[in-house]
């Protein structure tokens, strides 16, 4: 290969006259208090634009600036050069000719990795200079632990044997780095966190293994050709989760906590007996992250200003509606870590308790021993609570303790499974409500929905399907013929998929006078007719097209939500 010369930054755009000498003494000043390299510094400054400094160098150097973000990577060809030399030397390989390789690099001057790279692919190569921040990116993609998730479990598969038992036998602790099975334990779990999962799945077929993750509300599979090792994989989750290792035919629940990539992860652990095995799926938690703000939630500023004021209120009930899955629990836990203070007592009641609050009291519903929502709403209120939260109001018990500890001068948070703001009042209703009392302590409801939103590395306009367009006619609203739509066209900083995160739908309906009268008279009709109405109330799907024409989701992600409510 042709070794690129040495070139010297600094001096490039004091030459072309892209910075001047003071800015360059001041950059060499701040160099002297950190380990950063010239060029960076400069960029921090703010003298020169990283792009366009990137493209200078490779100028410079004769060889392509190649943005890798957006570059049409082969996983196959880049993994021919091993993980490890990739992430030291910061270098990718980007194609493959007949004889020769491109890379890319972060630092195409350093010739000790040329050296290591032309070693390792056993071939010519050429180079290009790429951009440090997105090989990152690209890199923890690319090198997800796949491989070493199916390697480990084919060590474990050769060392079971058929209802064997032992391999758990004296094991203590997740560290056991000689455990296969605890290899591929852990593997899953650097898997799922690097890609910044929600959920594992675990689920044994006939003669084969799914391990499924949850990305931004969508799975991705991987399937393993041994099934025996679904067995030893479980019980050792079952094992760690304090539940019955014997108990095969029921479903059970448990908990353990784990640290990945140090962050400390709380894990919810749900088994499900099926025809080919024990199912089991695992909620990632992540205890380490600090709990959302109300102002991150994603709430528009108008319900966000209104849902503040709601919430200082002394008494009353502010009902969160919504499917599982939706963001409920986050912005529940968002609101209570805002209005967390010495002065006020605050007891929930969850089924499971999701994240650990201080100063908060939070209680778990066992319903086997008969600590149900209702058993424990009835013990609470006797603890001179101020605030209450409760997980689920599943039943009429549950909703009418909740309504009277509203009533009798106590804050009330609660969640329904309906699909809007509309539907959850004559849901309760339907549950068995009395009208007055529902009218005189309902506050404001609120539903919601997550969105993914679009790639922020790939972002570009979306000219919309006329299967789209005539959707979008289909409201009757003409807010949104002129908009330019967005999505994401899929990169490697997006896993291909267009979509990077989720946002929150919001739709809040607060309880005016009138409202409170169709209610009492326990007239749904009258109410739906009103609440359409209210200056605040907007459907969840107008919310939801309001994003995607401010380019943070796509149509297609509305028109997804809207198919669920």
């Amino acid at each position: 290969m042709i070794k690129p010369r040495k070139t010297y930054i600094a001096e490039m755009l004091l030459g072309k006259n892209l910075i001047t000498r003071e800015q360059l003494d001041k950059a060499m000043e701040e160099q002297k208090k950190s380990d950063k390299k010239i060029g960076q510094i400069l960029i921090d400054l703010g003298y020169i634009d990283e792009t366009k400094l990137l493209h200078l160098v490779a100028e410079q150097l004769h060889i392509p600036y190649i943005d890798v973000k957006n570059y049409p990577l082969d996983p196959a060809i880049v993994k021919v050069l091993p993980e490890f030399y990739a992430r030291h030397y910061r270098a990718i390989v980007l194609k493959h000719d007949e004889n020769s390789y491109l890379v890319g690099m972060a630092d195409p001057q350093d010739l000790f990795a040329h050296d290591e790279i032309q070693r390792q692919l056993n071939s010519n190569f050429s180079l290009a200079l790429i951009r440090e921040e997105d090989l990152v990116d690209v890199l923890d993609a690319i090198y997800r632990r796949a491989d070493e998730i199916s390697h480990f479990a084919e060590t474990l598969s050769a060392q079971m044997k058929p209802d064997a038992q032992d391999i758990f036998a004296n094991i203590q602790d997740l560290n056991a780095a000689d455990i296969p099975v605890v290899n591929l334990i852990r593997s899953i779990f650097e898997d799922a966190v690097q890609v910044g999962a929600s959920d594992i799945h675990i689920e044994p077929d006939k003669s084969v293994m799914h391990i499924r993750l949850r990305v931004d509300g969508v799975l991705q599979e991987q399937t393993l050709e041994d099934k025996n090792i679904s067995q030893p994989l479980v019980q050792r989750i079952k094992l760690i989760s304090g539940l019955n290792i014997a108990e095969k035919r029921l479903p059970q629940d448990g908990r353990f906590t784990i640290t990945v990539k140090g962050k400390t992860f709380d894990i919810r652990v749900s088994t499900l007996p099926t025809q080919y095995g024990e199912s089991l799926v695992m909620r990632l938690l992540n205890q380490s992250d600090a709990l959302l703000q109300l102002d991150q939630v994603g709430m528009p500023e108008k319900i966000l200003d209104y849902y503040k004021h709601a919430i200082t209120s002394s008494y009353g009930l502010i009902l969160f509606v919504g499917p599982t899955g939706s963001g409920k629990s986050t912005t529940l836990y968002s609101t209570l870590n805002t209005i967390n203070s010495p002065d006020d007592k605050i007891i929930t009641v969850e089924d499971p308790v999701e994240y650990r609050l201080p100063r908060i009291n939070q209680v778990q519903v066992n319903p086997t021993i008969g600590l149900t929502f209702a058993s424990i709403l009835r013990s609470i209120l006797r603890q001179d609570p101020d605030i209450i939260m409760i997980g689920e109001m599943r039943d009429q018990e549950t909703m009418e303790i909740a309504l009277r500890a509203a009533m009798t001068g106590h804050l009330v948070f609660a969640t329904l499974h309906t699909n809007d703001t509309i539907s959850a009042a004559t849901r309760l209703l339907d549950m068995g409500a009395k009208g007055y009392l529902a009218a005189s302590v309902l506050r404001v409801i609120v539903a919601q929905r997550l969105v993914r939103e679009i790639c922020d590395k790939c972002i570009t306009d979306d000219p919309l399907t006329e299967a789209e367009r005539i959707w979008l006619k289909s409201f009757g609203k003409h807010e949104f013929a002129d908009v330019m739509f967005k999505h994401g066209k899929g990169c490697s900083h997006c896993h291909h998929t267009g979509y990077r995160g989720r946002h929150g739908v919001f739709e809040l309906l607060p309880i005016s006078e009138e409202l409170a009268d169709a209610m009492r008279v326990n007239n749904s009709s009258l109410f739906h007719h009103l609440a359409s109405k209210q200056p605040l109330y907007r459907p969840l799907v107008l919310a939801g097209l309001d994003l995607a024409a401010t380019g943070i989701t796509t149509v297609q992600e509305v028109i997804r939500m809207t198919g669920e409510i």
